[in-house]
């Protein structure tokens, strides 16, 4: 029996397998930077957020302490907590699930999630989104971490860009207006300049800091001026 899917749970499944194959890179990094596989698949399974994951093996793979390559991952693990806001207001989670639905909440969950029309596509997409990315995420993160070297540079597959690809087909259709428009150019134009300047991680999260702020902002003027938010 075949079973219908809506198109919030085909892109939830769709992310899932672009970011999930980009595990391979990590695990294959993860070991390369002195890891275990097995503390390589802890790192998936238990933090599982790739941009700290990838902060925490960088450091240590640059010589960095433990507590250092701690101290960036979670850094970049802040996002997490502000997107939990987002995701309890639209799951309103009870019992198990609230926990289940702390463990899936990143950036492809509540990408996913946000591109919904309706509240039901919204929960579909944020579980579909969520899970996907969690169980293959951490197989492939086990496949890396035993292969290793013999995958060469992940770029040479394209898996480097495969989780980007998949954002931008989640960001496209929300670019509906001058100023979702404004914020994503602003955003990507401070993400351009500043990444010269600071630590990797770092400029995403002043880029967040300026779309916040720019965001507030149009809400402000549109109360002011009485307009209704298309």
């Amino acid at each position: 029996m075949t079973v219908a899917l809506t198109p919030a749970q085909r892109r939830g499944l769709s992310v899932g397998v672009a970011t999930g194959l980009y595990g391979i890179s990590f695990g294959a990094l993860a070991v390369a930077a002195g890891l275990s596989v097995a503390q390589a698949s802890a790192l998936s399974l238990l933090m599982f957020t790739g941009g700290s994951q990838f902060a925490f093996v960088g450091v240590v793979a640059g010589g960095g302490s433990l507590g250092s390559a701690t101290a960036a991952a979670s850094l970049l693990g802040v996002r997490n907590a502000i997107y939990g806001v987002t995701a309890n207001a639209m799951l309103r989670p009870r019992r198990w699930r609230r926990f289940a639905a702390a463990q899936v909440t990143i950036d492809e969950s509540i990408a996913t999630a946000s591109a919904a029309e309706d509240a039901d596509e919204e929960r579909r997409g944020f579980w579909a989104g969520g899970l996907a990315v969690f169980v293959l995420w951490n197989l492939f993160t086990v496949v890396g971490a035993l292969v290793g070297d013999a995958l060469g540079d992940p770029a040479a597959w394209g898996l480097d860009g495969a989780a980007v690809a998949a954002f931008l087909g989640l960001l496209w259709p929300r670019l509906r207006g001058r100023d979702p428009v404004a914020v994503a150019v602003v955003a990507a134009v401070v993400t351009v300049a500043v990444a010269p300047a600071v630590p990797p991680g770092i400029p995403i999260i002043i880029a967040a800091a300026v779309a916040l702020a720019m965001t507030a902002a149009q809400h402000r003027r549109r109360a002011g001026s009485g307009a209704v938010r298309p």
